[in-house]
């Protein structure tokens, strides 16, 4: 069962593919967001919950969603539809557009560039002058032991973390400054992982003759299992809304 299918399934019922609330994600979007008829580009959007919560009650605004999973583009919502709307299947990380954009969205999707410092690199490349960065990485809240390191590590024996402090003076010495963040709760946390290996238990549940119904259930048993005995309260997230401190792009 591929990665994509997978991270579709799990999440069916948490459309945001981070461990954020409703909440949360408007407060991010209200300090990252200009107001008028800017341009947004979202980098790894999945089915576009981003872009969905970026428009709701700003039609005016240009939007762009890129994301390697055709299947992530079935059935958006009636708002992703409209002509001020583009949603392009492709590699983010290869995205190129001519015009830049005020504000540029990854969230939960560094490991499409390699880390946080590349996800920021490629989020220069297609920034306005003045604009900003939303971005959503892990880091940790105590010190990992090795099963949460080999978990999210990516087999190179590297720490891909640090804890948020460190995370934060990398950023800053990249060249940007935060002018908000949130660090997502301990609820938020667990909500996201209750959510996510639920909803990919229930289906294959559900769909016991699915070919993929087998591995699904073991997909999620054995995150769930890593969750709770190996990185609960040890994985932390935050999401972070940055300007370059040069103010160029």
């Amino acid at each position: 069962m591929n990665r994509q299918r997978i991270s579709a399934i799990a999440h069916q019922y948490h459309s945001i593919a981070a461990p954020l609330d409703s909440d949360s994600a408007d407060l991010l979007l209200r300090w990252g967001l200009p107001v008028g008829d800017e341009r947004v580009l979202d980098l790894g959007c999945g089915r576009g919950a981003w872009l969905e919560l970026a428009l709701d009650g700003r039609p005016e605004l240009q939007v762009v969603g890129v994301d390697l999973d055709p299947a992530a583009f079935e059935n958006v919502p009636e708002v992703l539809t409209g002509k001020n709307v583009e949603l392009r299947v492709g590699d983010a990380a290869e995205y190129s557009s001519e015009e830049p954009f005020h504000l540029v969205l990854c969230m939960g999707a560094t490991h499409a560039f390699g880390g946080l410092l590349p996800t920021l690199e490629a989020a220069r490349r297609h920034l306005a002058p003045g604009g900003s960065v939303l971005v959503g990485d892990g880091y940790w809240e105590r010190e990992p032991g090795p099963a949460a390191l080999e978990i999210f590590g990516d087999g190179s024996g590297a720490d891909p973390f640090t804890d948020l402090a460190g995370t934060v003076d990398r950023v800053v010495q990249a060249g940007w400054t935060p002018v908000f963040a949130h660090t997502s709760t301990t609820a938020e946390l667990d909500e996201y992982e209750w959510s996510w290996t639920g909803t990919l238990s229930e289906w294959a549940l559900d769909h016991p003759d699915d070919p993929d119904s087998a591995a699904a259930l073991e997909a999620a048993r054995v995150h769930r299992e890593e969750w709770l005995r190996d990185y609960r309260r040890t994985f932390g997230f935050v999401s972070l809304v940055l300007r370059r401190t040069d103010g160029g792009a």
